[in-house]
């Protein structure tokens, strides 16, 4: 198990490795196992590219953000040329249906709405726009559609957590109510649990899932 102190340096380490970060600019701070990341970033792709670096170092248990988006001159831009960004964006997604995705900007933080049957589809569209200039936020509010009765999600889900060879996939239990999934047990490291998650997303039927797993570190 590492110390706090070791893991600052972890993580310190690897936001200078992040060629897209500028990790001068990022203080880090570490109790518990928990990293605290504070200061000002350029851009919400590189507040959104430091905290998934700090994710990537191992013996981190969670990620508090307190990263504030800054824009310099050049990067700011009005809501209504961020909403017409956003909206051309998205209508050249071939993952999402036309007009499916409804677009709100407001002091350069865009919120999504609407309506899609994937997960999958949710993440193209937060995706698809978080490097854009000007925005300083995402806010994702869309919403899964129901679909057909899911009898068979829960074999559906162990079956491909096994194809994806996950190390504790027999350590992983999986809860079925309705639509909706909750996953528990015990998971080493934060790749295997967003495998579990993104198994758990990709099996038809699915509007919601609970990650009650707990991350465990191999000494």
């Amino acid at each position: 198990m590492k110390s706090d102190r070791q893991l600052q340096k972890d993580v310190s380490a690897e936001l200078a490795w992040e060629p897209s970060v500028h990790a001068a600019q990022i203080g880090v701070e570490v109790k518990g196992g928990v990293v605290t990341l504070a200061g000002e970033v350029g851009s919400y792709g590189e507040k959104y590219n430091a905290e998934r670096a700090t994710q990537r170092v191992s013996g981190v248990k969670a990620v508090a953000s307190e990263l504030k988006v800054a824009l310099s001159e050049t990067g700011k831009r009005s809501d209504s040329d961020i909403a017409r960004s956003v909206e051309n964006v998205l209508e050249w997604s071939t993952a999402l249906p036309d007009g499916a995705v409804k677009v709100l900007v407001e002091k350069g933080w865009v919120t999504l709405t609407g309506e899609l049957e994937w997960q999958y589809q949710k993440n193209a569209a937060v995706d698809s726009i978080r490097f854009l200039l000007g925005v300083v936020g995402v806010r994702d509010q869309i919403a899964l559609k129901p679909m057909i009765a899911v009898s068979a999600v829960k074999a559906d889900i162990e079956a491909a957590l096994k194809r994806r060879a996950i190390a504790d996939a027999h350590d992983i239990s999986v809860t079925v109510n309705g639509a909706d999934v909750t996953l528990s047990g015990i998971v080493h490291s934060w790749s295997e649990r967003e495998l579990a998650r993104e198994s758990a997303w990709g099996t038809p039927g699915v509007r919601n899932v609970l990650d009650n797993m707990t991350l465990v570190f191999e000494t």
